[in-house]
Parts: structure tokens; sequence; C-alpha cells
């Protein structure tokens, strides 16, 4: 397995700040590659295609399905989110660890299929926290909120099924801690890391 690349799964509910935490992460660890996710969902405002994630029609993202170019796929808050196998396999070929940015039910799909994989849930400081993150970024209707806020819940109860658990109480520090965890796996210390 020397000179093939990790992959590190990172999962959360909405509104822990996963894209946040990864910014620090990848500020921190350059060599680390981040792949971006397909969705059907509309982009928000800011997001960029390719680089957010990559945006598609839900009948595109169909074809890609049957075309078995997933490793993982799966419907969250009622849009479509896939990782594509091509991007990921590339990645760990040239030896690149590789972080995926997933749900917990795509997480679950990875267990079976890649058990070798880093798994890191997110967790919030508290659900009091999470739930005032998810109001004040001010992204959703009322009803998308319920949904988002019904669906932490439902996602922090399988915290338990991770490899580790990271509290983004301060998003530096959990970057850090996240950093040693993938340095631990590639059998360093975080100081030999993004420096």
């Amino acid at each position: 397995m020397s000179g093939r690349g990790r992959l590190v799964v990172v999962s959360g509910p909405s509104g822990v700040g996963k894209d946040t935490v990864l910014r620090a992460l990848f500020a921190l660890d350059p060599k680390l590659r981040y792949s971006v996710s397909y969705t059907t969902r509309t982009p928000r405002p800011g997001e960029t295609d390719g680089v957010s994630y990559s945006f598609v029609s839900e009948p595109a993202f169909q074809r890609m399905i049957d075309a078995g170019e997933f490793l993982e796929w799966a419907t969250v808050h009622g849009n479509l989110y896939g990782t594509s196998l091509a991007r990921v396999r590339e990645c760990l070929e040239r030896g690149e660890d590789v972080v995926l940015k997933i749900d917990v039910q795509g997480a679950a799909q990875l267990r079976g299929r890649v058990p070798e994989a880093i798994f890191i849930f997110l967790l919030p400081p508290s659900v009091e926290e999470l739930k005032e993150r998810l109001r004040s970024r001010d992204t959703e209707d009322v009803e998308s909120l319920a949904t988002r806020e019904a669906d932490a819940v439902r996602e922090l109860a399988e915290a338990e099924r991770y490899d580790h658990q990271v509290v983004n109480d301060q998003v530096e520090r959990a970057a850090r801690e996240i950093l040693a965890v993938v340095a631990a796996s590639r059998g360093g210390n975080v100081g030999e890391e993004g420096r």
C-alpha cells in the first residue's frame, strides 16, 4: 500500500462547519487533495462550479449512476450528491491523500467498499449551537431549515460509527486535529506535515 494515497472521509451534520474546517485543513497541508462532489443542488451564492461542487442536472446525474461513475452517491436533503470514482482513483494512484466531504449515507457505502479509509465525524460543540449556526447561515427557506435540523439530529446519532470524532469548537484547532489523524495514518507526526 506504500506509495498509494489514503482516503479520508469527513462527515458531519449540515451547519457544523465542514467547509470552513476543510479550508483550514488544506491551508495547513496543501498536499491533501479535495474530491469535488457532483450534486443536483442549486448553487448557493459564492459557490463555483467545479470548485465547490460539480453542479449537474438530475438526468445527467442519473446517467452517471447508470454508467457506474460514482464511488458512492446518496440523496441528501432532497438533492443527489455523488463522488467521482475516476477523480478519486487518479489521486490515490499518484500517492495523494484524498479528502471526501460526504454525508453519513455515503460514508456507510464506503465502509464496505473502502474499509481502509479514515472516517472522521465533525461534531458541533452542542446541538443548540448547531441549530443556531444553521439559522444564522440564512441560506434555507423555513421548510428546508426544518429538514436540515431534523436530519442533523439523525446524523449526529451516526457519529459513533466513525473512527474519529472531532469537535468543531474552534476552526483551526479542529483542522489541526484532523491533520494529526491523517499524519498518524501516514506513520508520521503532525510536525512533518503541512510545513
